[in-house]
């Protein structure tokens, strides 16, 4: 394995972003930091209708895509542990392929903070791949400047850091389920900034000019999926004015984000506790969005992590927004 240029440091992976195929791909290659979820990521991948395929190295590859040509398509796991492995050698793999099939095949890289990743490794008592000898974060580093060039030609790049497995899986779905219904696929979830904010998020939407149920005592306890919360958050002067410019607004965004070829959209909705406004708004908008016939996902951080809830489809199952006029 060569010694690869020095890349600029990277702590965080920014929103994902997709570059659209020509053409539906055969072959979904994923990548990405050891420890980001890429064994993760290919379990749930094949729960979704894909072949996978973890660490095969990569002169066989062609091999396999020739011998298996109407097969479902194939999700190929690849990172530093697979043999012959190279940032320089999957990029032309790649590049290979489309010469001779015809499509693009698409690549997935995995990302995560350099903190969460470290101590993925501490609390599961794993060896770094390339920190055999050393501490943890040399072998990270190292791996990041490595795998950059990947990076930059990702299709699509995931932070994992505050995905859990069942979330990872919402996102994976959105963005390459082989049956899923044309269109965009949304996902709406509330949040609070104190935590900060969702790092898959596309749209921010912020709710902290509305009145705060938190300083009126009797809705302090409650949530915005209470109807007294719902009703004294509809009553503010400028909620009915700012949720029809925000339908508006996003009414006008969707067929333009298809146009482009995006699959998977996440709006983020915040206020300050991730408890009343934010929540509120979130069940309305996905309702709204709901009635358009969007497929839509709702999830409510805060009252998630409180409680151990999951996302849930709008409209299908979870609380109800009863109250909402």
């Amino acid at each position: 394995m060569t010694t690869p240029a020095p890349a600029p440091a990277v702590q965080t992976a920014p929103p994902a972003e997709v570059r659209p195929p020509a053409s539906p791909a055969r072959l979904l290659v994923v990548t990405g930091m050891s420890g980001a979820g890429r064994s993760t990521a290919l379990k749930a991948l094949e729960d979704i209708g894909y072949e996978a395929v973890d660490n095969l190295p990569l002169s066989l590859l062609p091999g396999l895509l020739s011998q298996h040509p109407h097969q479902a398509p194939l999700a190929l796991g690849a990172d530093v542990r697979t043999r012959d492995f190279g940032a320089g050698e999957l990029a032309q793999t790649i590049d290979r392929l489309e010469r001779e099939g015809g499509s693009r095949p698409r690549l997935l890289f995995l990302d995560c903070e350099d903190d969460r990743l470290v101590q993925r490794f501490t609390e599961t008592r794993r060896r770094h791949p390339l920190a055999a000898d050393r501490p943890v974060i040399d072998g990270i580093r190292l791996e990041r400047r490595y795998l950059w060039p990947l990076r930059e030609r990702a299709d699509l790049v995931i932070d994992t850091g505050e995905l859990s497995p069942f979330e990872l899986k919402r996102v994976l779905y959105g963005h390459f389920a082989l049956d899923r219904s044309p269109g965009v696929a949304l996902s709406v979830i509330s949040f609070s900034y104190r935590h900060g904010l969702p790092r898959d998020a596309d749209i921010v939407l912020d709710t902290r000019f509305l009145r705060n149920p938190h300083y009126v005592t009797a809705l302090k306890p409650q949530t915005g999926l209470d109807p007294e919360v719902g009703r004294y958050i509809a009553a503010d002067e400028d909620f009915a004015r700012f949720f029809q410019q925000t339908t508006t607004l996003i009414g006008s965004l969707l067929p333009r984000f298809e146009r482009e070829g995006k699959s998977y959209l996440t709006i983020a909705i915040g206020c300050t506790g991730g408890r009343h406004r934010s929540v509120y708004l979130a069940e309305r908008l996905s309702a709204w969005l709901t009635e358009q016939g969007r497929t839509v996902t709702l999830r409510h951080r805060e009252l998630d992590r409180d409680e151990g809830r999951v996302a849930y489809p709008a409209g299908a199952a979870g609380p109800s927004s009863e109250g909402a006029p």
